[in-house]
C-alpha cells in the first residue's frame, strides 16, 4: 500500500500530470452524477420515478454514442478543439433541462440527450496524454493504475456532493453547479501545454475507426460483460437492502465495493508486471469473476459487506490492465477514440446488467440478481479465453514510450505535417 501511494506520488510530481488528472475528474463529474442528478431533480419537479429513469436513460445512451464519435473527432482534430466546446454545449444541454423543468417532456428529452451526446471524451483523453508526460512504459502502467482508483474515488465523492448540493440548495442549483464545474475541469485540461501540444498519428482511412482491430473487439466484448455484472449489482444491492429493512444498507455495499476497488488498484499499481498484459487481464477477470460468484449466498449484512469489499478487489485492475491491452491493439491514429469505445462498452453493459437484474429479481429474489454479476463475470473470462489468440497480437509491440502515437516526441510528431492541427 505504502509503496503504490509513494509510486503514485512520484507520478504526480510530473509536470502537468496533477493538474491533468485533476481537471479531468472535475470535468467528469457531470458524467459520473448525471444518473443521481436527474433522478433528484425529476423527483423534486413531480415527475414519477418511470419518467426519472426514462430520463437518465437517454442520458446515458446519448452518452454510449457520443463518447466514441468525439473520441474520433479529438484523433482527428486535437483535444482543444472538440474537448471544451463539447464541455460548453453539454453543460447547455443540463442548464435548459434544470431551468425549464419537466413540464415539456420533449424539451427534457432533448436537454438530456444534447447533454449526454456532447459529454467530453476526457477520459480517453487523459489516458492518451499519460505517455508524453510521462515517458517511461512502467510510469505510464502505474498512471493507468491511479487512474482507475481515481475513477473509484470521484464516483464515491461525486453523488455524495450532489446530495450536499441539494440539502443546501436545490436539485436544480445542484445541476448547474455540477455542469460549472464540469466546463472549468474541461478548460483546466484544454489549457494545458500538454493538451494543446498533443497529436495523434496520421491514421489510415477508414469508416470502422478503431474498430477495424480484431484485439480491441475482443477486448469490448469481454468488458461489456464486466460491466454487465457491475451494473447488476447496483440493482441486486437495493433488492438486498429493501430484504433487510434498511436503505443504508445500499450504501454500505456500494461503499464496500468501491473500497475493495481503491485497495486493489493501489496495490496493483505498487509494483512492475512482468509477462503480457493480454494474460495477465485473463488472470485479474478470473479473479473478478471468483469475487462475484460468493455475492449469491446473500448472507447477513456484515458478511455481504465484506463480501462486496472482495468484490471490488479486482475491478481497479482490471480497469487498468484494459487500459494497456487498448493501447496496445488501437489501430495507429486511433488511441482516443479506442479508449472512449472502451467506455461506452463498459457503459452499455452496466445498463445491460441493471436491466437483467431487475427481472431477476422478480423472477428469483435478490440471490438470482447478484448471480447475474457472476454469469457476467464468468462470461467476460469465457470471452478473453476464447480470443486470446487473436489477443496475442497487439497492433503496436514496441513500448509505449517509443511507438505510440502519444508520444508527442516520436511518432505524434508526424501529425503536425498532416494538417491536423489543434
Amino acid at each position: 500500500m505504502a509503496a503504490g501511494a509513494t509510486g503514485y506520488a512520484d507520478i504526480l510530481k510530473a509536470p502537468h500530470a496533477a493538474r491533468l488528472l485533476t481537471g479531468t475528474l472535475v470535468g467528469r463529474l457531470p458524467n459520473g452524477t448525471a444518473h443521481i442528478a436527474i433522478v433528484l431533480f425529476t423527483r423534486a419537479e413531480g415527475g414519477s420515478y418511470t419518467l426519472a429513469g426514462a430520463l437518465a436513460a437517454v442520458y446515458g445512451l446519448a452518452t454510449a454514442i457520443g463518447q466514441p464519435l468525439l473520441g474520433r473527432a479529438v484523433d482527428l482534430y486535437g483535444q482543444p478543439r472538440v474537448q471544451f466546446p463539447a464541455a460548453v454545449v453539454s453543460a447547455l444541454g443540463m442548464a435548459l433541462f434544470a431551468l425549464a423543468g419537466t413540464g415539456s417532456l420533449i424539451a427534457s428529452y432533448a436537454a438530456v440527450a444534447v447533454a449526454g451526446l456532447f459529454t467530453p471524451p476526457l477520459e480517453g483523453g487523459l489516458r492518451a496524454l499519460w505517455p508524453s508526460i510521462l515517458g517511461r512504459e512502467d510510469r505510464v502502467h502505474r498512471a493507468y493504475a491511479m487512474d482507475a482508483v481515481a475513477q473509484e474515488i470521484m464516483f464515491t465523492v461525486g453523488p455524495l456532493l450532489v446530495t450536499v448540493l441539494v440539502s443546501l440548495w436545490s436539485p436544480t442549483a445542484a445541476l448547474l453547479v455540477i455542469n460549472a464545474l464540469g466546463v472549468l475541469g474541461a478548460l483546466s485540461v484544454v489549457l494545458s501545454e500538454p493538451s494543446r501540444a498533443w497529436r495523434s498519428a496520421p491514421r489510415e482511412a477508414h469508416w470502422l475507426g478503431a474498430l477495424r482491430s480484431p484485439g480491441l473487439l475482443a477486448l469490448l466484448g469481454a468488458f461489456f460483460f464486466v460491466g454487465l455484472a457491475l451494473g447488476s449489482i447496483t440493482v441486486a444491492g437495493v433488492a438486498y437492502a429493501d430484504d433487510h429493512g434498511r436503505e443504508a444498507v445500499y450504501g454500505w455495499l456500494m461503499a464496500a465495493i468501491g473500497l475493495g476497488a481503491l485497495l486493489g488498484g493501489t496495490v496493483y499499481g505498487a509494483r512492475q508486471w512482468a509477462g503480457a498484459p493480454e494474460r495477465r487481464l485473463r488472470i485479474i477477470v478470473a479473479l473478478l469473476a471468483l469475487g462475484y460468484l460468493p455475492l449469491a449466498l446473500t448472507p447477513g449484512v456484515a458478511a455481504m459487506t465484506a463480501l462486496s469489499a472482495v468484490a471490488g478487489i479486482f475491478l481497479a485492475p482490471a480497469i487498468a490492465c484494459a487500459f494497456i491491452v487498448v493501447d496496445r491493439h488501437a489501430p495507429i491514429g486511433t488511441v482516443t477514440e479506442a479508449f472512449s469505445w472502451l467506455v461506452t462498452t463498459f457503459g452499455v453493459g452496466a445498463a445491460a446488467g441493471a436491466a437483467v437484474a431487475g427481472p431477476a429479481v422478480e423472477l428469483g429474489g435478490t440471490a438470482w440478481s447478484f448471480a447475474v454479476a457472476g454469469a457476467g463475470g464468468i462470461a467476460a473470462l469465457l470471452v478473453l479465453t476464447a480470443t486470446q489468440r487473436v489477443l496475442a497480437v497487439p497492433g503496436r509491440t514496441k513500448d509505449i514510450a517509443g511507438s505510440s502515437e502519444n508520444d508527442r516526441n516520436g511518432a505524434a510528431e508526424l501529425g503536425f505535417s498532416s494538417g491536423r492541427e489543434a
